[in-house]
């Protein structure tokens, strides 16, 4: 049933792991070369593929031979990765540069990339499908949000303010990674 304590950290997990502050620089150089970014579309395509992860990831992890605890523990990886280019500046994951609008390269993978599908099956392990749900919904809003009022954020957080959020949730991811990764790393 729905817990106020697991959709609070998977909120901020999620929060943490898209990282839509983090990427308002990014939106908002998408944004002068592409045009206006549809906030809607954008919001919803992400919507709908974490979802569709979130409901049929396991029986596709199933069908590779893959149990969820080992790819929770994969994920606490590629979750702790992020954490380090968060705060450490370095990219290690690679995302493709296109022009396509809102749906590509805005809802995947900046929103709904492999990071974030990652962690949803990740937190699967550890939480329940209606809290995962509402942390993912929290975030949409939270997205679609941002996406309507890029350059109002920009103006008040600054430069610095944005590289100081981000930083922040770099080491909160760090800890959410290291917290899934003994929490099933004992089960395989």
């Amino acid at each position: 049933m729905f817990s106020i304590d697991q959709i609070i950290t998977v909120g901020f997990t999620l929060f943490a792991v898209i990282d839509i502050l983090g990427s308002i620089p990014i939106l908002l150089s998408l944004k002068e070369k592409i045009g206006e970014i549809n906030a809607v579309k954008a919001t919803l395509a992400s919507g709908v593929l974490m979802v569709v992860f979130l409901l049929v990831g396991e029986s596709f992890l199933k069908l590779m031979s893959v149990d969820l605890q080992s790819f929770a523990v994969a994920g606490s990886i590629v979750i702790f990765i992020i954490g380090m280019e968060m705060i450490l500046g370095i990219e290690f994951f690679k995302s493709e540069d296109t022009k396509t609008g809102s749906l590509v390269p805005i809802a995947f993978p900046l929103i709904a990339g492999s990071g974030t599908l990652t962690t949803i099956m990740s937190l699967k392990a550890d939480f329940g499908d209606y809290n995962i749900l509402a942390g993912i919904l929290v975030n949409l809003v939270i997205i679609y949000v941002v996406l309507r009022s890029l350059s109002w954020i920009e103006r008040i957080l600054g430069k610095a303010g944005l590289m100081v959020v981000r930083k922040f949730f770099g080491v909160i991811l760090l800890a959410i990674a290291v917290r899934i990764f003994k929490s099933n790393i004992g089960t395989l």
